[in-house]
């Protein structure tokens, strides 16, 4: 393998940490994000849910670039994700140059954001998908097998969270849990460019700084992005807003 063991093996315990404290299902899936990309040695992560209705839906991504072409995926309806999610297997593109009939808007789009290579691996409740985990690369070619497969286990970790006992006692809450995830995503994608058009920063810079207020103030990642939404106090550090003056 040609990451090192135990950076793969302080990622399972970061995980399993997280999932033991106070659970926040969407902070848990961008550290997942962010950690297939250290791990798995990729350029970019992206992770999609499927809601109630069975529609994906982007719920995190390691960097700005890959959440648009995530979107860019679900919007234009083709891509590895959506093979990916629909036949239950896992879909390699080594080359996205050569794959512009099967994608052909999923494959220019993507390379003209960068990327040359994906990876989509399924993540499965019981026998049934309920997302998918994209790894994108800069440079074409195939991932190493073992990495591959730590990437799979990876997956399989997210599948456990949604399994966690606050939202796995059945599957009626399971579903309110998923959507309220995705509703939330909505939030954090408004108080990103908030964020970074207040302190003029990039966009992936003010998300770092929602995710680390978040966890610095043992806050949820969806209620501090709502609080920069609304411009509650209980985002004045972050925003450098001040109240009660006129």
């Amino acid at each position: 393998m040609t990451g090192p063991h135990s950076s793969i093996a302080k990622t399972f315990v970061l995980l399993a940490d997280t999932l033991v404290t106070d659970f926040d299902l969407v902070e848990f899936l961008y550290l997942l994000a962010d950690r297939c990309q250290q791990v798995l040695e990729v350029d970019a992560v992206g992770i999609l849910l499927a809601d109630n209705r069975g529609q994906l839906n982007v719920v995190a991504a390691s960097s700005e670039r890959a959440r648009v072409l995530e979107l860019f995926q679900l919007q234009n309806a083709e891509g590895p994700c959506l093979d990916c999610y629909y036949t239950g297997r896992p879909v390699s593109c080594p080359d996205l140059a050569e794959e512009t009939e099967r994608w052909p808007r999923f494959s220019q789009e993507a390379l003209s954001a960068g990327f040359t290579a994906v990876h989509a691996l399924p993540m499965h409740l019981r026998e049934e998908a309920v997302g998918g985990v994209n790894l994108f690369t800069t440079a074409p070619g195939r991932l190493d097998p073992e990495l591959l497969a730590v990437g799979q286990a990876l997956a399989d970790v997210a599948t456990i969270a949604l399994l966690h006992e606050r939202v796995s006692r059945d599957r009626e809450l399971l579903a309110e849990e998923l959507q309220s995830t995705l509703n939330g995503r909505l939030a954090i994608e408004q108080a990103k460019g908030i964020l970074a058009e207040r302190r003029g920063i990039g966009v992936d810079e003010a998300f770092g700084e929602i995710r680390r207020y978040a966890r610095g103030h043992d806050r949820k990642l969806v209620e501090i992005a709502e609080a920069v939404v609304t411009d509650d106090p209980a985002a004045a550090e972050l925003t450098g807003r001040t109240f009660g003056e006129e």
